[in-house]
């Protein structure tokens, strides 16, 4: 092959993302620290797909234009370290092809570098093993390749052979690695997109895997009627949902002649299948018919049946109240203080300080670029301070400035802690660039610690850990696991109390309990008479306990 145009590179990037896709949880689970957060393959996952439903909504045959799309999509689309990384990597080759209509193998090989190059500059402190370590090895052999081969599959395929031996190199440049027995998460996750690549360029097709038909919970489906319809132009006024268990001795299922069949009872049809389940989502007059039709297959096993003209009635009901409250919340500000939060409680406190805006995200879901970018430009405001408060999403605030028209400073903080600390220093009379010193100075004095729970067995930093089991963590390193979990947070407060501590403010979290806040209250009087306690209720999934020592 010698030529790529932007219809195979478009087919390139989408079997790029369901190789992943495949294989997210895979990589979630080389994630060095056993903590139940968004991991690495969450966030590259979520991050190329948004890079690929971009592509898929154009058609363009000129490979720079398809690259452009790509790179805007991924970027807006980043989520943590991985994905911020995930996309510096292809916008820097994005950016070496975008005046071409098609390209060789050498341009293909100089991509692949120049992507490399526009992401180590993207890190600030680039650290070698890792998937830095691997594009870059892995660009260097597609550079090697260019020398002596016009082939672009041969070119692709010595990039995925170098790259795989950078990737198994990983546990010899970071010692945590070989601790933990795993490869870079980071890494594997890019050879997954560069096997999806090599895939394309063979013909060969990469099918996404099927998910399993989720028995839990019904299609969302909010009924948005968009202010715009009168009650009575609802045509079909019935949302009907159900699930059918298929039955051995039933009528046979076919999907395409269901979803045909299926559609003749009204409209907004969703079909959803796996091999044991079929689930329903349809609009519809006549939603007894719907479930004598599902009978056929087998056993009901859930029912829904929603009147939607009582439901838009409602809509009209609350509509003017709402558009009240929106008007006085779009009052501009000239300051934005957007802050990402995880807890309704942690939500009231950082908004008590002086956030004007406030993103729900954090372990479990990292908020992409573009969930930021939106908040800054909905706020109307003329300047913007961005409090990531964990080390995950930094990177992906970072990209804010390069994607809006104002001044935007992000505030570096870590931790929860670190946020709250920062928000205490906030002077808006001072320029965002003072703030953001001060707001950082004020962070360095300030210990982050937080209780979880181990997702699976591991040994780390000498400390054995078995999955269910509790975690003690001062600000990156764990300290103590146990199975008891007040045992756990009071050894934690060892590690962090000295004797300069004046304060420990304890963050309750939605799994913890009153009595065991008390607990550690009597045992902060009992061992540590001159260190004052605050407690205050954040609400805070996945972790039981923050705490925040100064």
């Amino acid at each position: 092959m010698k030529k790529i145009d932007g219809k195979l590179f478009a087919d390139m990037i989408v079997q790029g993302s369901d190789s992943l896709s495949n294989n997210a949880d895979f990589v979630d689970s080389l994630n060095v620290f056993p903590v139940p957060d968004g991991d690495t393959g969450t966030n590259m996952n979520l991050s190329m797909s948004s890079g690929a439903a971009e592509v898929k909504s154009q058609d363009s045959a000129h490979i720079g234009e398809v690259g452009k799309v790509f790179s805007k999509g991924l970027l807006m689309g980043a989520r943590g370290n991985s994905g911020v990384i995930l996309s510096q990597l292809f916008r820097g080759f994005s950016k070496s092809i975008e005046n071409e209509s098609e390209i060789d193998a050498k341009q293909f090989a100089k991509a692949f570098q120049s992507g490399v190059n526009t992401a180590y500059k993207a890190v600030m402190k680039p650290v070698e093993g890792t998937i830095l370590t691997v594009a870059r090895v892995a660009g260097e052999a597609a550079m090697n390749s260019s020398e002596t081969t016009d082939d672009i599959i041969t070119i692709m395929e010595a990039v995925i052979e170098q790259g795989q031996k950078a990737l198994e190199n990983t546990p010899n440049q970071l010692p945590v690695l070989k601790e933990v027995g795993v490869v870079d998460s980071g890494g594997q996750g890019l050879m997954f997109v560069y096997e999806g690549f090599l895939a394309t360029l063979k013909g060969e097709k990469i099918e996404p895997n099927k998910e399993k038909v989720n028995t839990d919970e019904f299609i969302i489906d909010d009924h948005d009627f968009g202010g715009v319809m009168n009650t009575e132009d609802i045509v079909f006024g019935y949302c009907t949902e159900i699930m059918v268990r298929f039955g051995k001795d039933k009528k046979p299922f076919n999907e395409d002649q269901f979803r045909e069949d299926m559609s003749q009872f009204g409209d907004s049809l969703l079909v959803i299948s796996d091999d044991e389940i079929v689930k329903i989502h349809v609009h519809s007059e006549t939603p007894g018919e719907v479930l004598t039709y599902g009978s056929q297959y087998g056993e009901l096993i859930k029912i829904k049946i929603e009147n939607m003209r009582e439901q838009h009635r409602e809509v009209l009901r609350k509509s003017a109240d709402k558009k009240i409250k929106q008007e006085q919340q779009q009052e501009a500000v000239d300051t934005a203080i957007i802050t990402i939060s995880m807890g309704e409680g942690i939500t009231k406190l950082f908004k008590s300080l002086g956030a004007t805006h406030v993103i729900s995200g954090g372990q479990t879901m990292n908020p992409s670029t573009e969930d930021i970018v939106k908040v800054v430009k909905q706020s109307g405001c003329k300047n913007a301070i961005i409090l990531p408060n964990n080390k995950n999403i930094i990177m992906a605030a970072e990209q804010v400035g390069h994607l809006v028209d104002i001044p935007v400073a992000v505030v570096t903080s870590k931790t929860v802690s670190q946020g709250l600390s920062a928000m205490l220093n906030l002077n808006l009379e001072q320029s965002i660039e003072e703030n953001k010193a001060q707001m950082e100075e004020a962070m360095s004095f300030v210990k982050s610690g937080s209780v979880t729970y181990a997702v699976r067995d591991t040994n780390i930093d000498g400390i054995t850990i078995k999955k269910g089991e509790y975690m003690g963590i001062h600000e990156s390193s764990i300290k103590v696991s146990d199975a008891d979990h007040l045992s756990v947070s009071k050894k934690l407060i060892d590690e962090m109390i000295d004797e300069d501590s004046e304060i420990l403010t304890i963050i309750k979290g939605e799994d913890a309990s009153d009595d065991e806040v008390a607990q550690l209250e009597s045992y902060i009087e009992e061992n540590y008479e001159d260190v004052e306690v605050e407690v205050h209720q954040g609400d805070q999934p996945i972790y039981s306990f923050l705490f925040s020592v100064e």
